[in-house]
């Protein structure tokens, strides 16, 4: 295992035995929903299984079809915010 994948395991093992991680996705949950993406998420879904029929679409085709533009459309504030968070509870918890 690499130095960064090291430092990535550690990092989230930090946040989850905190109890930061959940809360961290409940924040993202809730700014996800705010700003519109979860609907225009699901209107892109229903976009797909239209334009291919829903006999010919797995949860896996879904899945890879809608994850970079869900990606694509997180705002740079949700981003910068869950960032900012997650810098403060490490240099809250630095060990």
């Amino acid at each position: 295992m690499n130095k960064e994948t090291r430092l990535k395991a550690s990092v989230n093992q930090k946040l989850t035995e905190m109890g930061e991680r959940e809360r961290l996705k409940e924040l993202l949950r809730a700014k996800l929903t705010e700003c519109g993406w979860k609907d225009q998420m699901k209107a892109h879904c229903k976009d797909v299984i239209k334009e291919k029929g829903l006999e010919h679409v797995t949860v896996e085709d879904l899945v890879a079809e809608i994850t970079p533009k869900g990606r694509a459309m997180v705002p740079d504030s949700v981003k910068k915010e869950l960032l900012h968070r997650i810098r403060a509870f490490l240099s809250q918890h630095a060990s």
